[in-house]
């Protein structure tokens, strides 16, 4: 993938730029066009700039009793029609770590700040895996760029009740896009936040359904880096990825100082690079 010149060239041809490449095996009824993906990150706020308002990967939970929950079922678009979605990215380049969620809920939507519920737990694991030194309220969303060198984004813009709510299909055509905005902005790193969001990103790269044996939280083999960049011009080799647990409060099935560990492992290396990069920021540089 070659990277445009970006002196002469508008922001949206700048974007349509920025496309993950398929390899012959792949489904191309699952990636976006050029075209849309400038769409795309257009209606979704998107900046080069922040918004201003142990490498050991660690393998699944151990077995507990899992609750019963209620699950919405699938929700077309028009039933939220009404509603404005509020909430934008906050990234800029060269950040240390980009979260990727799944899709804004209604209260997230609706005070466009990220991870607003109450009852979601993404706040209290960032800092208590140090990702963060304080914990940090969701209206310092924008600000995590500049405060901490971390970026937010999801892999689908439109807001729903709950993650049941959305197809697979809607999830896998979110791939090109997020793929597109990892080799703009050029993180160190991309934490996946939840299972079913990787699972999607594996459905679109391998053709198939992720096996349950080939599923892992933590740190992903080196070939699963997103954002890679490869032309006669430049190369980048893509930020590594690190899959951690949901931090839905409607999600069962994990104790919380299991969710805990696997947030542990990324935010001990995210401090570790904020560390660097105060002593020298050239360090972060991709």
């Amino acid at each position: 993938m070659s990277v445009p010149n970006t002196s002469t060239k508008s922001f949206d041809q700048t974007l349509e730029g920025y496309v993950y490449q398929m390899n012959p095996v792949e489904n191309p009824r699952k990636h976006a066009t050029r075209a849309a993906v400038a769409k795309r990150m257009q209606q979704d706020g998107k900046s080069t700039v922040p918004q201003q308002k142990s490498t050991t990967s660690i393998d699944g939970p151990s077995p507990t009793k899992k609750r019963k929950r209620t699950t919405s079922g699938y929700a077309p678009p028009s039933k939220y029609a009404r509603l404005v979605n509020n909430l934008t990215d906050s990234l800029a380049p060269n950040l240390i770590c980009v979260f990727v969620g799944l899709n804004p809920g209604i209260r997230t939507a609706t005070t466009g700040h990220a991870y607003n519920h109450p009852s979601n737990l993404f706040w209290k694991l960032l800092h208590k895996s140090n990702c963060t030194p304080r914990l940090c309220r969701p209206e310092e969303d924008g600000d995590l760029p500049k405060l901490y060198a971390l970026g937010l984004t999801n892999i689908v813009s439109r807001p729903t009740k709950d993650g049941s709510e959305l197809s697979k299909a809607e999830m896998d055509d979110g791939v090109a896009y997020l793929e597109a905005k990892i080799s703009m902005q050029r993180p160190q790193a991309v934490a996946i936040v939840g299972k079913s969001i990787w699972e999607s990103i594996w459905r679109v790269r391998h053709g198939s359904n992720i096996k349950k044996e080939q599923f892992k939280y933590g740190w992903q083999d080196d070939n699963e880096r997103m954002g890679v960049v490869s032309g006669p011009d430049e190369e980048w080799p893509g930020a590594r990825v690190f899959v951690a647990t949901t931090t839905s409060g409607l999600a069962v099935g994990m104790r919380l100082h299991e969710k805990e560990a696997i947030w542990k492992v990324l935010g001990d290396w995210v401090a570790e690079r904020r560390a660097a990069k105060a002593q020298d920021p050239e360090t972060l540089r991709g």
